[in-house]
């Protein structure tokens, strides 16, 4: 018989292994716990990811839409004949059918022509100014038995090419008859080159040439060919850089002025230089544009780079309203005592257009408020300065706190990280220096008058893609800045150019203000 503490003592061992067991199921249910609990997390991690990936997508996906509809036209397609089917090129032509073909084309062209010239408002007057050669073409026939009665008229614009011609300038000399005393010589005429085979005509030409209709001086040699005329190119190089280094004095005084204006407007574009001091690479320096909206006055400065040094130190002494985009290389110079920073509607407005992919129905609102400001701009445009300001009192600020407000309160609701988001945030950041345009009435609204002062720079990049020196690249700066003058107030780059050449030596310092672009008065015809 089995006693009862045997019983006893297996009862005990019994419930020791149950136990033990117990807590062996419990760590093994804790580690379950523990591993579905890190598996949530790394779900949750990979549905982070996942939208985090997902959100850039979309913003690149907005990025290449917007991109897109910066594309003026249609896109190009691409149409590939199929191998089946693919026609063959008739290499024996039916000359027949060609004529017949080319008769049936010019006849209908004639009678649209016809058709055209009933619904034709009337020919463009032609320019009162230019110079009338007259040809006179009698009847054929015997003429002895009519009367004249009158002409009847047809008028056409004409043009001659450049023709080249050698200015030989003969001065006469005289001796005294005595045999005793001096000789007499006329003075000879100022010249660009004193030494040399170019007149200010052929100079002027090849400035103009090359900075405002952007030829390089490659084809202006193939232009010299043509006529028989053999010119190397270091020589039309050599033309330009002393042509341009005559305006220096003129350029420096005319910065003078700019730096005292008042109201500049600043903004930058790029350039290649072939100087530079990374092997087998093209330095990328700056033209930097201080413009001043109120006079017409854009100039131009180059420096070897984009940072905030350059303006800083230029307007070190500039005191008054400066108006720029939102490039953080401006925020030092916006915080000068003596400076009023104004941003830039347009730059503004731009980023709403960018957030059209996006959130169209928001960047569509804030593109209305914003034309309603350029709406008040358009219809107060023939004011002058003091009524502008109390028309923007009375009808922009409102319209702008109203913008402002709305803004504040749609950024409570938008992913910080969208493009909607990105433009609201940027007049947010900019409210201030977004309607400190209030503060006088000869302020603009945008930036936009300095921007198209810098289009010609970028149609020059195309053609000649970079300047040779850093030194080459300020004269260039000098030229642009007189010919975008010219531009703004309707000058003829070629006439004012020459005539400035011819006199500059010869002008004093106090007189320079006589021969700025918009001081000049061309010659009577």
């Amino acid at each position: 018989m089995v006693s009862k503490n045997a019983i006893k003592l297996l009862s005990e061992k019994e419930m020791t292994s149950i136990l033990e067991e117990n807590i062996r199921l419990q760590k093994l249910v804790e580690k379950q716990e523990f591993v579905l609990s890190k598996k949530d997390n790394l779900l949750s991690e990979k549905d982070n990811l996942l939208s985090e990936h997902a959100l850039q997508i979309q913003l690149k996906n907005e990025r290449i839409a917007w991109l897109e509809r910066m594309i003026f036209g249609q896109k190009t397609e691409r149409f590939i004949t199929a191998l089946q089917g693919q026609l063959t090129l008739p290499f024996e032509v039916n000359q027949n059918e060609v004529v017949q073909e080319i008769e049936t084309q010019q006849a209908q062209k004639e009678l649209k022509a016809v058709a055209d010239t009933k619904t034709h408002p009337g020919r463009q007057a032609l320019p009162t100014h230019l110079e009338v050669r007259e040809t006179i073409i009698e009847p054929e026939g015997d003429l002895s038995e009519m009367t004249y009665i009158g002409d009847e008229v047809t008028e056409e614009l004409e043009v001659e090419p450049a023709k080249y011609y050698i200015h030989r300038i003969i001065r006469r000399k005289y001796a005294p008859k005595s045999g005793e005393g001096s000789f007499m010589i006329a003075q000879l005429p100022e010249r660009v080159l004193n030494k040399g085979i170019a007149g200010a005509g052929i100079i002027t030409q090849s400035i103009i040439d090359k900075y405002v209709d952007h030829l390089p001086i490659f084809r202006q040699l193939q232009r010299f060919a043509r006529d028989g005329i053999s010119i190397k190119e270091a020589t039309v190089h050599h033309w330009v850089q002393r042509g341009i280094q005559k305006l220096e004095i003129l350029y420096d005084y005319l910065w003078q002025q700019q730096v005292r204006c008042g109201y500049l407007q600043v903004d930058e574009t790029t350039i290649k230089v072939l100087e530079s001091e990374k092997k087998n690479a093209a330095h990328l320096g700056y033209y930097w544009v201080y413009n001043n909206p109120v006079g017409n006055i854009p100039m131009f400065k180059y420096e070897k780079g984009r940072s905030g040094v350059f303006p800083t130190q230029q307007l070190k002494d500039f005191k008054g309203f400066l108006q720029t985009d939102g490039y953080a290389g401006y925020h030092q110079l916006a915080q000068k005592q003596h400076i009023t920073h104004l941003c830039c509607w347009a730059h503004a407005r731009r980023e709403f257009e960018k957030a059209l992919p996006n959130d169209k129905s928001r960047a569509q609102i804030a593109l209305t408020w914003i034309q309603q400001l350029y709406q008040i701009e358009a219809d107060i445009q023939t004011l002058n300065a003091d009524q502008k300001k109390e028309q923007r009192l009375q009808k922009t600020l409102p319209i702008a706190n109203a913008f402002f407000k709305w803004v504040a309160q749609q950024k409570q609701s938008v992913l910080p990280k969208s493009q909607i988001a990105k433009a609201i945030n940027y007049s947010i950041e900019r409210y201030d220096s977004l309607l400190a345009f209030l503060y006088n009435g000869d302020l603009k609204i945008d930036n936009n008058s300095v921007e198209n002062s810098i289009r010609p720079i970028a149609i020059g990049r195309k053609n000649y893609l970079f300047t040779k020196t850093h030194e080459s690249a300020q004269r260039a700066a000098i030229i642009y800045t007189f010919m975008a003058i010219c531009k703004k107030h309707k000058i003829n780059p070629h006439e004012w150019l020459k005539s400035t050449l011819l006199k500059i030596e010869t002008t004093s310092i106090a007189d320079l203000k006589s021969l700025l672009p918009q001081n000049f008065l061309p010659n009577p015809l």
